[in-house]
This record gives C-alpha cells, sequence and structure tokens, in this order.
C-alpha cells in the first residue's frame, strides 16, 4: 500500500506541475499558480512521508521473511536431532543460515515495490493517454520489450546462481571441519595440508562467482542504462509534438516529468527480476532442507525395566547395574558401538531381546543417554549448563559436579559458561560434561573417553566417584585408561570393531598381549 501510493505521489507531480504552467504561468495568474504551487508542495511532503513509511514497511517485511525462515530451518534442525550430521552437512546449515535466509528476505521486495511499480506504469500510462495515445502505446509496449531483453540474462544468472550456491555449501561444510579438527590438524601437522586444499577449492569457487557476475553485471548496466535509452525515446517524441503545436508547454514538461519517473518502476522491475531469481535459488536450498525426514519416534515399548543392550556387530553386551568398559585398538570403533546401542547410528542393536530400531525413539532417549566426547556445551549459569533441560536442583547440581571431581568449575553455581564453553580449559570443559550425564542419572549411561583430558590425580578421583555413584545403574565406558578400566566389571577388548576378549581388567592384563600392549601404551609406560 505505501510502496503504490508513494509511486503514484510521484506519478501525478508532473501533471500537478503541467497544471500550474498551462493554467497558472502561461495566462500569468498568480493566484492560481500558488494554488497549484501548494497542491505541488503538498502531494511533495505526503510523498516524503509515504516514502519513509514504504521503506520501513519493506525493510520489516524483508526481516520478517528472514526470520521466519530462520525459525522454521532452526525447529526442524531440532526436529532432526542427532540425524541432522547425517542427513546434511554442517558447512550447509551454516550457508542456509547466514546466506539464504535473507536472499530469500530480500525476494519479498517483488511483493511491496514491484507491485507498485506496476501500478505506478499503469498510472503514468493512463495519464501519457490523455496527452498523447502514441506516447502512451510507446511506454506500456516499452515494459515487455525490456522483459525480453532482460528475461535470458535473469535464467543464465539462475543457472549460474545455483551452480555457485551448491559449490559455497561444500566449501563452508570444509571451512566448518577444518575449524572443527583445527587443535588436531596442529598436532598432526595437517594443517598446511588442508589449508591448500581450501585455497584450491575457494580459488575454484571465485571462478565460478565470476561466471555468475558475468550476467549480474549486464542486469545491473541494462538496468541503469535501458531506462535512460527509453527516457531519451520518449522525450524524442514528445517534442516533435510540441514542435508541431501537438502538445503545450506543461503538457511537455509534464511528459518529461512522466517519462523521468518511469525510470524508477522499470529500474525496479529489472532488480525486482535480479531478486527473485535469486531467491528462487536459496527458497529451494531451503525448502530442501525442511524436507528432510526427521527420525520417526514411534515404534513399540521399551523393556519394562532394566535391560541387557547387546551389539552383534561387535558382540558387546551391556548389563544393567554393571561398569562395562570398551577398550579398543582403534577409538572409532568404540564410539561406533555406542553409538549403535544408543541408536544414533544403524545397525542390529538389541535391548532385552528386542531390536532397538523397532522401539519408540523417546522411550530409548529418557532412559539411555550417550554422552560424547566433544558433546556441545549451551551457554548459560553453570547450573542450568549441568542440569540441562530440567528445572535445576542444586543439590544435585552440586553432588553431580562433584562426582565429576569439577570442584574448580563449581564453587560458584551461578558462574556464567559461554557458548561451547568457551571460557573453560580442555578439562573443564570434559568434567562439566561428565556432570551433566551424571545428572540426568540414566537407566543406561554411554559414555566416550570421559577423562581424557585430566590428569591422572583427578581421572583416580572421578574412576571411584563414578563407579559409586552409578553402583545399581549400567555404565558403559569407551576408554584405554588403567584406571577406569580397572574399576570395569567387565571389559570387552575390541580389535578391528569385534570383541577379540572379554574379563577383568586384571584378568586380560594377563591372557591378552595385545590388550596389555594397547593399555600400558595408553598409559605412556612400557613395563
Amino acid at each position: 500500500m505505501f510502496g503504490t501510493l508513494w509511486f503514484v505521489s510521484l506519478a501525478v507531480t508532473p501533471y500537478l506541475i503541467s497544471q500550474a504552467i498551462d493554467r497558472g504561468l502561461a495566462p500569468r495568474r498568480p493566484g492560481v499558480l500558488l494554488a497549484w504551487a501548494a497542491v505541488v508542495l503538498i502531494v511533495g511532503v505526503a510523498s516524503a512521508g509515504l516514502g519513509i513509511m514504504r521503506h520501513r514497511s519493506m525493510t520489516k517485511l524483508r526481516l520478517a521473511a528472514a526470520l521466519r525462515t530462520v525459525d522454521l530451518v532452526m525447529t526442524h534442525a531440532t526436529r532432526l536431532g542427532a540425524a541432522l550430521p547425517r542427513r546434511v552437512t554442517a558447512g550447509e546449515v551454516v550457508t542456509i543460515g547466514i546466506s539464504d535466509v535473507w536472499t530469500v528476505g530480500r525476494a519479498m521486495n517483488a511483493g511491496g515495490v514491484g507491485v507498485a511499480s506496476v501500478v505506478a506504469v499503469g498510472v503514468i500510462a493512463f495519464l501519457l493517454q490523455r496527452i498523447s495515445g502514441l506516447l502512451a502505446l510507446v511506454v506500456v509496449a516499452g515494459v515487455p520489450a525490456l522483459a525480453l531483453v532482460i528475461g535470458p540474462l535473469l535464467r543464465r544468472a539462475q543457472r549460474a546462481g545455483g551452480h555457485y550456491r551448491e559449490h559455497q555449501g561444500r566449501l563452508n561444510g570444509r571451512l566448518v571441519d577444518v575449524v572443527g579438527g583445527l587443535r588436531v590438524l596442529n598436532g598432526l601437522g595437517g594443517k598446511e595440508a588442508h589449508q591448500a586444499r581450501y585455497e584450491r577449492e575457494s580459488a575454484g569457487l571465485r571462478d565460478v562467482g565470476y561466471r555468475v557476475g558475468g550476467p549480474s553485471a549486464w542486469i545491473g548496466a541494462l538496468g541503469e542504462g535501458l531506462p535512460v535509452v527509453y527516457l531519451a525515446v520518449v522525450i524524442w517524441l514528445a517534442a516533435r509534438l510540441a514542435v508541431t503545436g501537438g502538445l503545450t508547454v506543461g503538457q511537455l514538461v509534464a511528459v518529461y516529468g512522466y517519462t523521468a519517473m518511469l525510470v524508477i518502476p522499470v529500474s525496479v522491475f529489472i532488480f525486482v527480476g535480479f531478486d527473485v531469481t535469486r531467491g528462487v535459488i536459496a527458497a529451494r536450498r531451503v525448502t530442501d532442507f525442511l524436507r528432510l525426514p526427521a527420525d520417526d519416534p514411534s515404534g513399540d515399548p521399551a523393556p519394562p525395566g532394566p535391560a541387557v543392550l547387546h551389539d552383534p556387530e561387535s558382540g558387546v553386551c551391556a548389563e544393567p547395574g554393571r561398569l562395562t568398559a570398551l577398550a579398543s585398538d582403534r577409538p572409532a570403533d568404540s564410539a561406533a558401538v555406542l553409538e549403535r546401542l544408543g541408536r544414533y547410528r544403524a545397525g542390529d542393536a538389541t535391548w532385552g531381546g528386542r531390536p532397538l530400531a523397532g522401539i519408540a525413539q523417546p522411550e530409548i532417549r529418557a532412559r539411555i543417554l550417550v554422552a560424547e566426547h566433544d558433546a556441545h556445551l549451551f551457554a548459560g549459569p553453570l547450573r542450568e549448563v549441568v542440569a540441562g533441560a530440567g528445572e535445576p536442583d542444586d543439590d544435585r547440581v552440586r553432588r553431580a559436579l562433584d562426582i565429576a571431581v569439577a570442584h574448580d568449575v563449581g564453587a560458584d553455581l551461578d558462574r556464567p559458561v559461554d557458548w561451547g564453553g568457551r571460557n573453560l580449559s580442555g578439562g573443564q570443559r570434559q568434567r562439566v560434561r561428565l556432570a551433566r550425564a551424571v545428572y540426568a542419572d540414566p537407566e543406561m549411561l554411554l559414555a566416550a573417553e570421559p577423562t581424557s583430558a585430566v590428569d591422572a590425580h583427578t581421572e583416580a578421583a572421578i574412576a571411584d566417584r563414578l563407579s559409586t555413584a552409578r553402583a545399581g545403574r549400567g555404565t558403559v565406558l569407551a576408554t584405554t585408561s588403567p584406571v577406569l578400566l580397572d574399576r570395569a566389571d567387565t571389559v570387552h577388548y575390541l580389535v578391528g570393531g569385534r570383541v577379540a576378549a572379554t574379563g577383568t581388567h586384571a584378568e586380560l592384563l594377563r591372557s591378552e598381549p595385545g590388550y596389555r600392549a594397547l593399555v600400558t601404551r595408553a598409559f605412556g609406560s612400557d613395563e
């Protein structure tokens, strides 16, 4: 509405000026001239106000569209939960969040100034028709002619933009992976190799960007240049009519004003078309993401009470009420076992003899907790970070922090924790994660390397307190720490992802040379 009224106010201003010239200035009637000048002033002030409101409303519309899209994307990402990394790369999600949603917002210009431009062209054609049918015909025919010139460029820009967007998502995924593993890359000396690879792929994306820039530059040039040519044609025709007496001085001025004003909606047509073209590309990526299927929460009921978890692929059994440890020659294998037992990875795992894949997901999540080594920490006061989604119980929070030997962190439960635990050391982050898992008090806790970032003294304290706190509850730890392995009721020694031997830590040390070598190597001793 504001855009249309603004354009109409601009369109009628040349008409008012022509009336002031023909009825007041030419016949030398000061009163009439002043009256028409006052009307021009009033319309000018109104036009200024309408222009401000148009800009405000369009900005709000763009932001609302972008933020609603963000809300949809975040809601669906939350719905996908643990399935998200298996369905789409982190780079794709980042690109949607920082680029696509705002591009979709810009496409909303078509619903504001785009529609208003159509009305403006109609109003100008009507006013010109009252002066000259020829001029009105040129105006009406000129807009489709511009579309014929710009249309192929827009289609080309759309194809190139889609190709660019795919490259951009892959490159952002590479960046997220590199940044996430920067410490590991530094330790392995692979930072330079990944940097070189990223530079090559970035150069490739730049080249694709040049192919997008070609049609985009032509669209920009034509958007500025063609309306000027259009203006010249109409003014030339009007000048010829004025010379032959077909137009009055006021009408000639009006035609110039109409045509000069027409440059604005014609330029808007071109740039709105470009925005819509890019918006369609972005919207397709967003809708592709929103179509990703979430895990089906429905299924059969879980076992009525604590039951054995079994992973046929590895041979691992985790009994309720016992502390089970997984010591693997490849840490990724033991982590995969935990993911299958927690139904975060496809497999044939069973719970109480029932296929885990067929049990309702909410029941699994409520009773089996997988505590990953690098699980995310949200920002907030320490008590809320440890308590998770539930209402914090300060006594339980302190008890969980004590079990995790996180007294250096938990002295003040109001202590703020930054996003990702950035204001904590690596060891503190790991102990806060462990405290959060202990606070949840699941029926079965599956934890990967819960003490890898702490010193031996702290690790021994955690081992004692955790085994005591989890007495009567099932716990599975993926670890090669002799301190934790010594506290375990059962140790599964995995080779190549399969159980090679099972027993207590002491029994395996005596009977399995491979296990002994693995544990002593992890402990940092050859004896």
